[in-house]
C-alpha cells in the first residue's frame, strides 16, 4: 500500500505551485509572468482569481478568500498571502480587510 507522506502545513500550496497555477490560468508561461506587475495587467480578471481561489481551497488553503486576492494582484503579494495563510498559526493573524 502506498502511504502518502502529508507534507509540512506551509507547503499545502507552494510558491512554486502557486505560480504555476497563476501561469496555467493565463495561458503563460511562469517566467512570462512579472512578480511586480499587477496580475490583471497580465491578463488577470475576476472569474480566474476565484477560480484560483477554489483551487487552492481544495489544496488546504481554507482560509483563502477572494478579498485576499483582489486587494493587491501582484504576484509577489499573492505568494506572500498564500505564505501567512499556511504558517503554523494558519492565517489567524492574518487582516482580513
Amino acid at each position: 500500500m502506498n502511504e502518502r507522506v502529508s507534507e509540512p502545513v506551509s507547503l499545502r500550496v507552494s510558491a512554486e505551485q502557486a505560480e504555476a497555477d497563476i501561469a496555467d490560468v493565463l495561458f503563460a508561461e511562469v517566467a512570462d509572468l512579472d512578480g511586480q506587475a499587477d496580475l490583471r495587467d497580465q491578463g488577470m480578471d475576476s472569474v480566474r482569481v476565484m477560480e484560483l481561489v477554489e483551487r487552492w481551497r481544495s489544496a488546504g488553503v481554507e482560509n483563502l478568500d477572494y478579498p485576499a486576492l483582489a486587494e493587491d494582484q501582484r504576484l509577489t503579494r499573492w505568494l506572500a498571502v498564500l505564505a501567512e495563510l499556511q504558517s503554523p498559526t494558519d492565517g489567524a493573524d492574518v487582516p482580513t480587510g
